[in-house]
């Protein structure tokens, strides 16, 4: 493992989520990927080993979330590494080794005594879920909401919309396991899609004039086409899944001329160094929880397996893995 640069901080990562963007990156969705090959990963928990010059927001030994989404502190070059294959290339965060090269603004120091899990769910899970309602939704108590898309975002926009004071915040998906956690989390309602008719189904609960937020996780065109029906006059509809590079969804744009709104997300806008603290304290504090997003756990050897199982439906919530020793 080489010594970590100007602005590089060499990571033991212990535990990684595993995101819906990289099942996109192995699927190819955004086109000819000229890294290749390349590691993967974008949201874990690990601990600082050493720092290189220049970095200040972080120290050997402390415990670090480690997100996509640029926070305080240097932004260095991207490692490359040295394998059997020959060259690896990296981005500026990777969590699907045990040990990573992460330049210092992909991470944010947590306590010590901090939630493993958790804390790798920070680095994008939740803090996309929570600033797509606060920053690109600015969801406001009593409106209504539908969430298209109940996997690990969305899970997060759910438990992030109840926590705003929504109503009625509506799950569709197309696997029942998935609906029923969304439920367990604040989703006043639950619509599998692969059963039953979406458009009918929230309409009849908001009224003919539609959500006030409709959010779309999944990239899926004819589903941003169906969330962007199902907004109302004056409302939001945010993207967040990324479709694939070749895929067109047709809207009708009229109504974005008299006050509806339709934006795309960027891991919601969020801060990590800001974002980050704010949330640790609520848990530590027992104000807010995210045991019961965790559907399974992996070990490292156990990755593929646990990409499967994402993509089939058969997990619910999110795939942690744990690095070995870890």
């Amino acid at each position: 493992m080489p010594s970590p640069k100007l602005g590089q901080v060499l990571v033991r990562v212990l535990c990684s989520g595993i995101c819906g963007s990289q099942v996109g990156e192995i699927n190819g969705v955004k086109g000819p990927d000229r890294f290749l090959p390349h590691l993967l990963g974008h949201e874990g928990a690990g601990e600082v080993v050493e720092c290189g010059e220049g970095v200040r927001t972080v120290k050997a030994g402390d415990r670090v979330v480690l997100h996509w989404r640029k926070g305080a502190g240097l932004e260095s070059v991207t490692p490359v590494y040295e394998s059997r294959i020959g060259k690896v290339n990296a981005g500026w965060v990777t969590t699907f080794n045990e040990y990573a090269i992460v330049s210092e603004n992909r991470v944010t120091a947590v306590p010590a005594d901090f939630d493993l899990e958790t804390a790798a769910l920070l680095g994008c899970a939740v803090t996309t879920g929570f600033g797509v309602v606060n920053n690109n939704a600015q969801l406001a108590i009593g409106q209504s909401i539908a969430v298209f898309g109940a996997g690990g975002i969305g899970l997060n926009i759910v438990q992030g919309a109840a926590l705003a004071g929504a109503n009625p915040i509506i799950a569709v998906d197309i696997f029942d396991n998935r609906l029923a956690l969304a439920q367990s989390l604040g989703a006043t309602h639950a619509i599998n899609s692969a059963t039953a008719d979406p458009a009918d189904a929230i309409l009849r609960i908001v009224g003919s004039e539609g959500v006030d937020v409709a959010v779309d996780n999944t990239g899926n065109a004819a589903v941003i086409e169906l969330a962007c029906r199902l907004t109302g006059p004056r409302g939001r509809t945010v993207l967040v899944g990324v479709p694939p590079q070749d895929s067109v969804a047709a809207i009708s744009t009229l109504p974005l001329h008299f006050e509806k709104k339709l934006v795309g997300s960027h891991g919601g806008e969020c801060r990590p160094d800001i974002d980050i603290p704010r949330y640790v304290r609520l848990v530590r504090d027992d104000r807010l929880t995210f045991a019961h997003l965790v559907g399974k756990r992996y070990s490292l050897h156990e990755i593929n397996t646990a990409i499967d199982d994402m993509r089939t439906g058969r997990l619910a919530g999110r795939a942690i893995v744990h690095m070995a020793g870890a």
